[in-house]
């Protein structure tokens, strides 16, 4: 990162999405700035420091994945989320932990491919507007320039030189072209076909995470095909621009910087972890668990995994865990694992005050969601504080009856309780909409009362 976060500044800016929590976000916050701190110190020492890994403790809906996704944004790492439920000890059908690293890669290289694309994106639009130019007005077979001189032809008019009149028309149409006077002509223009042969490959072992990218491959024996194609201008200049960015990204360069971006910066979010944690030694699944748990050892302690794009290593991507632990105890983790992960932190669980606050604080708050959408229809839609209490009350409510499934409980509540003014959204332009006390009991009184009801609907 150029200009490094503080602890406090990352805690402040995950403050303007994410309530409470504040034991977490002091956690990741420390997690952060301690990889700018490991790149400060010798040289001898930086491979040394390990990144603390953290486990976070809580049950669903209380922000967990979003603190890890806020927090990747910030340090603009390569994120990825995958459910370690997914995987399967080696030798089992399923996904081995080594595609993680490799989906990281992916990832990576597509971010930093689109770093390069904005960087010479402004170049790509020139070099797109002369060929769209050279299409407008074909150079003639043979020039001014190429036509032979005649002793004494220009020597009346050395002082003014010879102004080709196609350059003249090239000028007129550059501006025309500018103004988007020609936007409504036809081109036809040379774009690569990117059909490729259909194989179908049968496999029980899961073919995809070996990374075999079969059309690279075939590209480097069959011509590369391309196809003619009549486009309005506007069209054309976004495919040729989009060509053209290609030529002049290098992708060595691009993957290079990609890999060191996931070495130095990834972010993985394991989540479910718990369900890959056994209480007791038995047979059955839980011996595929604690196989699952031995593959990603290796992952989280450094190893080297093979991609596409060459070796990754994974000694300083930082890992932040999470599941629910009910059943199990991070305890019942295998004890080299639990090494692995020495930040431990419980989140707290969502009441109705949090969600007042969820509903209203954040920059991407519910509320605020539902107030622009409806705006688009021109609906001035509004919420009074009591009606504001009411919802989150009746989530809170419908948490403790029923499975608590923390905040996203105010997602189910909104859309049922919003469901007639969307539908009938187009139909209400020009009104004002206020939402009360009243409005949220009678939408949801009948749910609240039949508990079968609220288990299904909300």
């Amino acid at each position: 990162m150029e200009r490094p976060l503080t602890p406090k500044q990352i805690v402040a800016e995950l403050d303007k999405y994410i309530i409470g929590q504040d034991e977490a976000k002091r956690s990741v916050a420390i997690a952060l700035r301690n990889r700018w701190r490991r790149q400060q110190v010798p040289k001898e020492l930086q491979d040394e420091i390990a990144p603390k890994n953290i486990i976070m403790i809580g049950p669903t809906g209380i922000g967990k994945t979003e603190i890890s996704r806020r927090l990747a944004k910030l340090a603009q790492a390569p994120f990825l989320k995958i459910e370690a439920s997914k995987f399967t000890e080696v030798g089992y059908v399923g996904r081995d932990v080594e595609s993680m690293i490799r989906d990281l890669t992916e990832l990576a290289v597509n971010m930093v491919k689109r770093e390069e694309e904005d960087s010479v994106i402004d170049k790509a639009r020139e070099m797109a507007e002369e060929r769209i130019l050279d299409l407008l007005l074909p150079s003639s077979p043979q020039t001014p320039s190429s036509v032979p001189s005649l002793p004494g032809a220009n020597e009346a008019t050395e002082e003014q030189p010879v102004v080709d009149p196609s350059q003249k028309t090239r000028a007129r149409l550059r501006t025309l072209l500018r103004e988007g006077k020609l936007d409504e002509r036809l081109v036809e223009i040379e774009v690569s076909d990117r059909a490729m042969p259909v194989v179908e490959i049968f496999s029980t072992a899961g073919l995809e995470e070996m990374d075999i990218n079969l059309k690279d491959m075939l590209s480097g024996f069959l011509p590369k095909k391309t196809k003619k194609i009549k486009v309005k201008i506007p069209e054309a200049q976004e495919l040729l621009t989009l060509e053209e960015s290609q030529k002049l990204i290098d992708m060595d360069k691009v993957v290079k910087l990609a890999i060191q971006k996931v070495e130095q910066s990834g972010i993985i979010f394991l989540d479910e972890l718990d369900k890959i944690a056994s209480r007791e030694q038995t047979h059955g699944p839980d011996v595929s668990r604690e196989g699952v748990q031995r593959d990603i050892l290796p992952i989280v302690e450094g190893t080297t995994v093979m991609s596409k794009y060459g070796m990754v290593r994974t000694d300083h991507i930082l890992f932040i865990a999470a599941g629910a632990f009910y059943v199990s105890k991070p305890s019942d983790l295998i004890p080299e694992l639990q090494g692995r992960f020495p930040i431990r932190v419980e989140l707290d669980s969502l009441g109705k005050e949090e969600f007042i606050r969820i509903l209203t604080e954040p920059q991407n708050a519910l509320i605020t969601q539902y107030v622009e959408l409806m705006k688009t229809e021109n609906v001035q839609l509004s919420f009074n504080k009591k009606a504001i209490e009411e919802i989150a009350h009746t989530a809170a409510h419908i948490n403790e009856r029923t499975e608590n499934i923390g905040a996203r409980r105010l997602y189910t509540i909104m859309e049922k309780l919003l469901d007639e003014v969307s539908f009938n959204g187009p139909e209400l332009g020009g009104q004002k909409v206020v939402i009360d006390a009243s409005y949220v009991k009678n939408k949801l009184s009948e749910f609240i009362q039949d508990e079968d009801l609220s288990r299904y609907i909300l």
